[in-house]
């Protein structure tokens, strides 16, 4: 077996033309696989990591989306009152009322407008998000029309600099400060102090009640939760845990990326498994002569099956990895989209998970496999008279 892996991995090197364009072909599918996948991982990641498994959105029945959402104000202090509520160090509970609504704005450098996000956050709002931490200048003061910025929002979008001004809801908000949020939807948005910015936009009710839960008579934190909800009849609100509310808003997105990184490569993998298969009928016809001799110094149908197998995998496996090489680097771009759920801008960068790179390894080496699995057939089956008396 290693003379004939030896002799198959030099009969490619002995076609480097050949062999590099047919590898370049498959690497070029793979990198277009493995990149789809990386992006509908990416969006899927940034949102989760935004969430807080410690955490619950409790929002209006039946809502799929902040945006969709309305708490009463009276409901609020409700919900703040379950005994399933952490308390906070000052004793009072660790919960916030937030807000989220959408403006326009313009992008750095151009007219283009986009959609973002502007949440009203309460003052326990940074400790129930410790991902979230002061980047430059200072928090905003409660109580006034001072706002900070998500540094992805601060680097793109006009007006969201430190010491830079911003006008809706007919005020002008002053910018004292940017945030980071890692790799959160956090970074994509605007905050401000909720009830000034309740009554800039005129609204009667919170968008969410964000709390911190505990376990409480034996419950868990959600199920106790949920069970004081539902215990309550005023409070027509629904329970759920932060990670898996993001989750949720990148579903859509992620499958129609999901969907989309299966089919483009489908299409694409054809030609590159054409030139895999007429790569290998070439090889098989330019050695006929050497499978015979092979073949008369005693070397079985499934050795020459073998051999020109591992050729094809090789080929397969080297486009595999060159493809997912070249996708690698994409982890370094930071690319924008619109959030199918909030319609807002959302800016987050291309993951590569160890499955992704599995994944691309396997898609490689079967496109390898299939344009090399026939013309093996042939070789295996070439009469040893007849192969020694070719050209």
């Amino acid at each position: 077996m290693a003379s004939l892996f030896s002799y198959s991995l030099r009969n490619m090197l002995a076609r480097r033309l050949t062999t590099a364009l047919t590898v370049g072909g498959m690497a070029l599918v793979v990198f277009v696989f493995a990149a789809m996948l990386m992006l509908s991982e990416g969006l899927r990641t940034t949102l989760v990591l935004t969430g807080s498994p410690d955490n619950a959105v409790l929002l209006r029945q039946g809502a799929k989306s902040e945006m969709e959402s309305a708490v009463d104000r009276d409901q609020a202090p409700l919900v703040e009152s379950l005994p399933q509520v952490a308390r906070a160090a000052d004793g009072g509970p660790l919960a916030a009322r937030e807000l989220v609504v959408l403006i326009t704005l313009n992008k750095r450098g151009t007219t283009k407008p986009s959609n973002v996000v502007i949440r009203g956050i309460g003052t326990h709002s940074l400790e129930l998000r410790p991902q979230v931490k002061l980047k430059e200048g200072r928090m905003p003061r409660f109580g006034t029309s001072e706002i900070i910025a998500g540094e992805s929002i601060a680097r793109r979008f006009s007006g969201t600099g430190i010491g830079e001004s911003l006008r809706f809801a007919m005020r002008d908000w002053t910018v004292v400060g940017v945030f980071e949020a890692g790799a959160t939807g956090f970074s994509s948005e605007v905050w401000g102090d909720v009830d000034q910015l309740m009554a800039a936009f005129r609204r009667s009710s919170y968008s969410v009640v964000v709390a911190r839960m505990q376990e409480r008579d034996g419950l868990a934190g959600l199920d106790g939760l949920r069970a004081g909800l539902a215990a309550d009849p005023r409070l027509q609100l629904e329970g759920k845990r932060e990670t898996r509310f993001y989750e949720e808003q990148s579903e859509m997105m992620a499958k129609f990326l999901g969907v989309l990184g299966t089919m483009l490569p489908a299409i694409f993998s054809l030609g590159a498994i054409i030139g895999a298969m007429i790569t290998m009928h070439a090889a098989v016809a330019n050695r006929v002569r050497e499978i015979g001799t092979l073949r008369a110094i005693g070397f079985q149908r499934r050795d020459i099956l073998r051999a020109f197998l591992v050729e094809s995998l090789l080929l397969g496996g080297s486009g595999g990895a060159i493809g997912l090489l070249l996708a690698s680097t994409l982890q370094f771009v930071t690319i924008s989209t619109m959030n199918f759920q909030t319609f807002s801008e959302l800016a987050f960068s291309f993951t590569l998970s160890p499955r992704i790179a599995l994944w691309s390894l396997m898609f490689g080496t079967f496109m390898g496999c299939l344009g090399g699995i026939l013309p093996a057939i042939k070789a295996a089956r070439l009469v040893i008279v007849d192969a020694l008396r070719a050209a």
